[in-house]
């Protein structure tokens, strides 16, 4: 794999800086184009456990789990991925962890793939209905100031938070023919 991080957009950069600083012992992920530069950054950097999930629901018992040993973990799916975690969610409620996600979204801005449109849709009240907090970042200016204000809410005050980062961030994907 290469851990080349030189060419990712300003704003990928920040989303990773905001979780370096804030202290963020380990990630955990379902492999996804939108998270690949923190997923890189987070590979080369020997202070960040990177952790590889086969699926998305087992990312939040990482995560609690993770809390429980006193580490900082942080969830990165996209919002297919949310589908698959909302009965493991309830582990966030009756136990009353903090939580922070962040979700590439799909089924947006140029979506190609009628697969990713119902979810893409669900996502935000997917995730209301339990009782985490959202926050949307669709504009490369605005996503550290959102990231880091997820990632205090989470961290300091406890809160269950997803930061949703709009399709239009990652721009469109197409099928690749061959």
């Amino acid at each position: 794999m290469n851990h080349s991080t030189a060419s990712a957009p300003a704003w990928q950069e920040a989303v990773f800086k905001v979780l370096k600083e804030g202290g963020v012992d380990q990630i955990v992920y379902v492999p996804d184009a939108g998270h690949s530069h923190v997923i890189r950054s987070a590979i080369a950097d020997p202070d960040i456990e990177d952790v590889v999930l086969t699926t998305e629901e087992e990312g939040v018992a990482v995560v609690c789990g993770a809390w429980l040993g006193g580490k900082r973990s942080v969830l990165l799916m996209q919002s297919s991925g949310v589908g698959n975690c909302v009965n493991m969610f309830s582990l966030l409620q009756a136990a009353d962890f903090p939580f922070f996600t962040l979700v590439t979204m799909r089924g947006e801005y140029a979506e190609f793939n009628p697969w990713q449109g119902p979810m893409g849709k669900a996502t935000q009240a997917a995730l209301e209905l339990m009782g985490i907090h959202v926050l949307r970042a669709s504009h490369p200016d605005e996503v550290e100031e959102i990231v880091s204000a997820g990632y205090d809410a989470a961290f300091e005050a406890g809160e269950k938070v997803a930061v949703l980062l709009g399709q239009s961030l990652i721009g469109r994907k197409k099928w690749e023919r061959k």
